[in-house]
């Protein structure tokens, strides 16, 4: 019997969006490591490549897949990104919830780990190996100085709170949702509501490949590409909104 088995069922969250290059590899890293009870939740953003076909190629039940159809005019990149993780969590119906990108590969021994941690926390982080496009490692940690790893200090600077690197409860998931509407990203919010209002673990050991290329969404460092003012703004619209959620 697996550790997730005796703590519950395990969603695996994955937002694609004309991922086909990296999704089968991924899947295949996590798919592994699951039940035949847990379920993977695709939301796919309306993909115009090959993705949906290299998932069911997979051919397994485990893997659920929700086309999300919107209007996408006036998102921004991170908007559209956090908006359809959203969705994919949204359709969860585990009691362990794993968040996972399109494009990395899992170690073989992370749904273990974090699902033992979280026997005793709510959410859990890990750090991660910096890759290439080809899975080179080129760093062994995210964790490199420039990230705090404290839960007042990511109020304003870069933040350990990395989506494809955390797990939670359940009961983590339904104090985030609904996201608040015009918050940056899906998973600092859920970091931050982890950590003001949960218990939670920052693993320092990588537990993931997390693959850098010319099409994420992200930056590996958590630096933001905008300016002062930008950053000042997000993240006064995050303590705003952990405000609110304290009295709701």
């Amino acid at each position: 019997l697996s550790i997730g088995c005796m703590m519950g069922k395990i969603s695996v969250c994955i937002a694609t969006y004309n991922g086909a290059k990296y999704i089968k590899e991924q899947l295949e890293s996590i798919l592994c490591q699951l039940s035949e009870d847990d379920e993977v939740i695709v939301s796919d953003d309306s993909s115009t490549d090959e993705t949906l076909q290299r998932i069911a190629e997979l051919d397994d039940s485990r893997i659920q897949i929700y086309i999300f159809d919107r209007d996408k005019s006036g998102l921004s990149l991170i908007n559209l990104v956090t908006t359809n993780f959203e969705n994919a969590l949204k359709k969860a119906t585990g009691e362990i919830i794993f968040l996972a990108d399109q494009d990395d590969v899992w170690c073989e021994n992370k749904v273990k780990i974090m699902s033992l941690i979280l026997k005793e926390y709510d959410y859990v982080v890990s750090d991660c190996y910096l890759t290439d496009s080809n899975l080179i490692v080129k760093s062994n940690t995210r964790f490199d100085g420039s990230v705090t790893l404290s839960r007042w200090k990511a109020l304003y600077k870069p933040t350990p709170w990395q989506g494809c690197c955390a797990a939670f409860r359940r009961s983590v998931l339904e104090k985030s949702l609904p996201f608040p509407k015009g918050i940056q990203s899906h998973d600092r919010w859920i970091g931050y509501v982890a950590s003001f209002f949960f218990t939670y673990k920052i693993l320092e050991d990588p537990l993931i490949f997390y693959r850098r290329h010319d099409t994420n969404a992200s930056t590996s460092t958590g630096k933001s590409r905008n300016g002062i003012v930008y950053k000042i703004r997000t993240r006064l619209k995050y303590i705003y909104e952990l405000i609110k959620l304290k009295f709701r």
